[in-house]
């Protein structure tokens, strides 16, 4: 229990008639990078504001550092947050926008000085401190944000769309600084995004949400390759879903029948925890894009694919991104290494197959 820093136990917000956050229970470690991703209007930055102490939970209970915090103003948690528009103070330089929390915790001159100036040194604005925030670019007034919240030597740091000011390139750049400053001053921080590239490329614990609901939680390889409910596999990257019902199933492998062919499927019941996986059930199965090879049209192994008409092919620098219409299923989304097929083109018809391993089953159709 003492590695969680934050607990949240049936967690609801209601603003009159709408729930944005709906019976949300999780447990963050210290130390963990959290991000937590999902569309506008999720509920993902009322959980933040509330985790702040900028709104109150309608019912359930906040825990930090092991103590309730649910009536607690942010001013009295040991958390601190940095908003997408970075609200600095314009009339003040670099050094008394950072100095400001101190000055407000009445930290002597001698040590705000000391400390001001080591965390200019972290955040790569050393030698900037005397510039107004109109002179700095939109990533140095990110890192002066930054640099504002973490002086004051908070247990946790939140962070609202941090990052979504800014270019993409700008972007790439401020996640690999914010998960080197994390690991280097170890503190939980807990990232809101809607950009699930973002999400996947820093966090060590994602939490996907939807509709105030969490629908996921796990480490970015876990969410993205065993996906818990329909909604994260839609959301996290490109996916195929594929319905259809089991045939067979032993202690290992189902065999899935759907409109299109008979599929075999490695499948771990105790992990999955699937709900009705017996002959007849209605199941749905994940086959992410890149798991899908083509196949020579002779071949007749299992998960073949045949008859796949090629409708589309996107350049997307070292890969290739094809549309295949199959037959009793539609459009299916496969990515390939683009030197491996440089002769594939549109109205070419293609066979394809994936391996029983690279497949995850959902469980019962429809369920989100």
């Amino acid at each position: 229990m003492a590695n969680y820093i934050i607990e949240l136990r049936d967690v609801d917000k209601r603003f009159g008639e709408v729930v944005a956050v709906n019976r949300a229970s999780l447990q963050i470690s210290r130390g963990e990078y959290v991000v937590i991703v999902g569309p506008s209007g999720s509920g993902k930055t009322t959980l933040l504001l509330m985790l702040g102490g900028f709104e109150r939970p309608s019912s359930g209970d906040i825990i930090i550092d092991g103590k309730l915090v649910n009536e607690l103003p942010p001013a009295k948690r040991s958390t601190t947050t940095v908003f997408q528009d970075y609200g600095l103070f314009p009339h003040m330089t670099v050094f008394k926008n950072i100095e400001f929390g101190l000055k407000m915790r009445k930290v002597k001159k001698e040590e705000r000085k000391t400390r001001v100036l080591d965390i200019l040194n972290l955040v790569g604005l050393e030698g900037l401190h005397q510039r107004n925030p109109h002179e700095l670019s939109g990533g140095q007034k990110q890192r002066v944000a930054l640099a504002r919240s973490l002086v004051v030597e908070p247990s946790i740091l939140l962070l609202d769309e941090p990052l979504g000011a800014l270019d993409a390139a700008l972007r790439r750049q401020m996640q690999r600084e914010l998960k080197r400053i994390q690991k280097q001053v170890g503190l939980t921080f807990i990232h809101v995004t809607h950009d699930q590239e973002e999400a996947m490329s820093i966090a060590d614990k994602l939490i996907v949400i939807n509709e105030g609901k969490i629908q996921d939680e796990g480490s970015p390889d876990q969410v993205y390759q065993q996906p818990q409910s329909l909604f994260s596999a839609k959301f996290m990257g490109d996916n195929n879903l594929i319905t259809g019902k089991i045939a067979e199933a032993a202690d290992d492998t189902v065999q899935i029948k759907t409109d299109f062919g008979t599929f075999r499927l490695l499948v771990n019941k105790k992990e999955q925890s699937l709900k009705g996986l017996t002959v007849g059930s209605e199941v749905t199965f994940t086959l992410r894009p890149e798991n899908i090879r083509v196949a020579k049209r002779e071949d007749t192994g299992e998960n073949l694919i045949h008859n796949a008409k090629v409708t589309k092919v996107l350049f997307q620098g070292s890969y290739i991104k094809v549309i295949a219409e199959v037959p009793g299923y539609g459009e299916l989304k496969v990515q390939l290494h683009g030197m491996d097929h440089p002769d594939i083109r549109e109205g070419q018809v293609i066979s394809l197959n994936f391996e029983s391993k690279n497949v995850f089953l959902l469980g019962v159709k429809d369920t989100e």
